[in-house]
């Protein structure tokens, strides 16, 4: 099969939508998004499968109308999780390696980190992801890319990722259920990120702020690693439910109000701003202000806010972060948010959409920040199959027979060195004279 025509689908199951993106590589090495599937999502709550069959039926709606959309059959899928369960911790893991003469090798890391795989955790977790931060080669610091070293202790800091063992079940679960196969499970604010960030911004110092219907996730990065990660419990559907009560209307006119009229900062609405809401069979509509509205808004998204702030205080970067912040989700199409976070946190915000690393696409809707996840997923898919590729190349390739090369190159060293033991030993010589 030709490499340019893998297809590779994403799959975000989120509270309040399940989403299906497929997409493959164009000759740019671009990405072009061929179709889309949505479907609600009723089975999750704050980002974690609660009814099983409701969730199969959502994903089986959304991967069928992304299969009509694209024109391809759907077997695997790279698949989101999120939840308040997600922790992220740091660790140092170590490799005590055979020979200083085999320079350190793409194996020696892979080993290193299947070693870190096989952390016990605590009763009920499991790794969900192991990313590494910098390797220390004997005692050289602070190595981004130790392949070709010499070296006998390897060792690398690692940014690990655990999750409930049951979340991650469930979720697979469903995915199965559906006739699917789950190619890899992606931490989504990791997806998001690859989807809206630049490398630039990931070099400089950025937060990325997700929010989604029920989980705000949060990725700081900072020298192109990622630095910290974060889970918040609340999202869009706290402030939905906040309007809901505040009015006294019904959840899905509240949704509506949120997103046509709702605006993060109450300063920006007008007194005398109204909006009529029919009221419920035979009684009278109802006068709801907008700057009532957004009062409500604005004191629900000023508590999310002060979550992320914490987080991003609690990584201990603040300072270091150059780039600011960067805003996606659903959460982040909501009016005068951006200034909202810039007065609480100081940090300069932009909007990220996930249009920057993707081709110019017939799919109008998926450069919207709510489909950030999913686009981050088939990015996170294609980068899966070429690790794959980088393997299978490696174990296929005949190894050159090294005893002789070996003897040779250790008569050539041994060779190099004592000329320069001699050159030295003149040198001192003349000195001494």
């Amino acid at each position: 099969m030709d490499h340019n025509q893998d297809i590779v689908a994403g799959l975000d199951i989120g509270t309040t939508k399940i989403a299906c993106i497929v997409g493959r590589k164009n000759e740019q090495g671009k990405i072009e998004i061929l179709g889309m599937g949505k479907s609600r999502s009723d089975g999750v709550s704050r980002g974690v499968v609660s009814n099983i069959q409701r969730t199969v039926e959502s994903i089986m709606a959304a991967v069928k109308m992304a299969e009509d959309n694209a024109g391809v059959d759907i077997r695997q899928v790279n698949v989101g999780i999120a939840g308040q369960h997600i922790r992220s911790m740091q660790h140092r893991g170590m490799k005590m390696r055979e020979s200083l003469e085999e320079e350190i090798t793409q194996r020696d890391i892979d080993q290193l980190i299947e070693e870190t795989n096989r952390l016990v955790m605590p009763p009920g977790e499991e790794i969900i992801h192991v990313l590494p931060q910098d390797y220390i080669v004997d005692t050289e610091q602070g190595i981004r890319d130790p392949i070709g070293m010499s070296g006998i202790r390897l060792e690398a800091n690692f940014h690990i990722i655990s999750g409930q063992v049951t979340a991650a079940r469930n979720i697979n679960k469903c995915v199965h259920r559906a006739g699917l196969e789950v190619t890899e499970l992606v931490l989504e604010p990791l997806a998001s990120a690859d989807a809206v960030l630049s490398a630039e911004e990931k070099e400089a110092g950025v937060v990325l702020v997700d929010i989604g219907g029920g989980t705000t996730d949060i990725a700081i990065f900072f020298d192109n690693i990622i630095r910290h990660t974060a889970v918040i419990p609340f999202g869009g559907n706290v402030v939905t439910e906040d309007i809901r009560q505040g009015c006294g209307i019904m959840r899905e006119q509240a949704e509506q109000l949120k997103t046509k009229f709702g605006s993060a900062l109450a300063s920006e609405n007008k007194e005398n701003e109204v909006v009529c809401i029919p009221g419920l069979r035979g009684r009278d509509p109802k006068e709801i202000s907008l700057r009532t509205l957004a009062e409500i808004i604005q004191s629900r998204m000023e508590e999310i806010l002060e979550h992320v702030y914490f987080e991003i205080k609690n990584s201990g970067m603040e300072k270091q972060l150059i780039a600011g912040i960067v805003l996606t989700g659903g959460g982040a199409q909501l009016k005068h948010l951006k200034h909202l976070v810039e007065l609480m946190t100081g940090m300069n915000t932009r909007i990220g959409y996930p249009n920057e690393h993707i081709a110019k696409s017939a799919v109008e809707d998926v450069t919207s920040p709510l489909h950030a996840t999913g686009v981050g997923l088939v990015m996170k898919g294609f980068d899966h199959l070429e690790r794959l590729r980088g393997k299978m190349v490696d174990t296929r390739a005949p190894r050159p027979a090294k005893v002789p090369v070996r003897e040779h190159s250790k008569g050539l060293l041994k060779g190099l060195f004592e000329r320069i033991a001699t050159t030295t030993d003149n040198i001192f010589n003349e000195d001494d004279n």
